[in-house]
């Protein structure tokens, strides 16, 4: 399918999923003042074409955990093969090829401070191939998780996100729960990691859970931030094939008002306050390089507070959240 294929009205259904990824085609149907065979048909094209997915999300914020991002410098002929093999791990939940392909960056999200230790003092420095290794632990999230990029093309009007925002966000006070997943959640949460849109009588298949419980439950885990639906999608698609990975120093008293100002920046996808050799994290998308240009010297370099900052340019993304070649293992055993 031709990048060109792709339209303002794919564009609007993506901007609606990321309001509400679960409500009803014919709900986005009447927003969009389209037919609902148009909504199905739109989203089959987008799943299929530009690599579409629709997947619960467990938030390691809401939950407490640990979230690092890992630079790995690795021998020329190696980096994809230690990429996929992160990519088997269940902790890593973001893994690319950077630096001309001799750099692998990983987030990993561990669950306690042993499974990271395992990872990071344990498997990899005895990994061979790798030569270097740089640590930023995510301190504070400024921009991304259950914020969509789409969110700030204005693909939608206000009027239509208002219709679309789901009734645990319209009714926040009527599903205050616990914002931790807890055993018993655990096949519910399960089954929407694989189809964040799977149906109630899906849910209840999976689960052996009442449909009433389950809208209740899922209400308060979605509400609480304990979960969150994320719609995945390729970005090449929609004319910003120019992703890069920022590492930004400011003044320490510049962080906040630095991290706040990115966190509005159309271009920034993803940002986040860092311990590490720099204090921010950001991955931003643009329409080639030079825009990713224009954004360095212009938008970006003229943020007070700003002292240094390093690009490096996404050659390939090898995981997103789930491991997409196969049943997830122990990598790097």
């Amino acid at each position: 399918m031709e990048l060109h294929e792709y339209d303002e009205l794919d564009r609007r259904l993506l901007h609606a999923l990321e309001v509400d990824a679960r409500a009803s085609f014919s709900r986005i149907a009447a927003v969009l003042s389209v037919s609902d065979q148009t909504v199905a048909r739109r989203f089959k094209r987008l799943h299929t074409g530009a690599e579409m997915r629709v997947v619960a999300v467990r938030d390691h914020v809401a939950h407490g955990q640990e979230s690092w991002m890992l630079r790995l410098r690795c021998t020329p002929d190696s980096a994809s093969a230690i990429a996929r093999a992160l990519a088997r791990r269940p902790d890593t939940a973001w893994i690319a090829l950077t630096s001309g392909g001799t750099e692998v960056v990983c987030m990993t999200r561990a669950r306690t401070r042993g499974e990271h230790e395992e990872l990071l003092l344990g498997k990899l420095p005895r990994t061979p191939r790798i030569v270097e290794i740089h640590a930023y632990q995510l301190l504070h999230r400024f921009y991304g998780g259950p914020q969509g990029w789409l969110r700030k093309s204005a693909a939608l009007t206000p009027e239509q996100v208002q219709a679309l925002l789901p009734r645990y966000a319209a009714e926040a006070d009527s599903t205050a729960g616990a914002a931790r997943i807890t055993t018993d959640d655990e096949p519910l949460a399960a089954a929407l990691e694989r189809d964040g849109r799977a149906t109630f009588a899906e849910l209840q298949k999976a689960t052996g859970r009442s449909e009433s419980a389950l809208r209740r439950r899922l209400d308060q885990l979605l509400s609480s931030g304990a979960l969150f639906i994320d719609v995945q999608f390729d970005s090449e698609r929609f004319g910003h094939p120019t992703a890069a990975l920022l590492w930004i120093t400011t003044a320490p008293a510049a962080l906040a008002t630095v991290g706040r100002a990115l966190a509005v920046h159309p271009e920034v996808a993803f940002a986040s306050a860092a311990a590490g050799p720099c204090n921010i994290l950001a991955v931003v998308l643009n329409r080639d390089s030079t825009a990713l240009y224009t954004y360095l010297s212009e938008k970006l370099g003229r943020l007070e507070g700003v002292q240094h900052v390093e690009c490096t340019p996404v050659l390939r993304r090898v995981k997103q959240l789930k491991y997409e070649e196969g049943q997830a293992g122990r990598g790097l055993s």
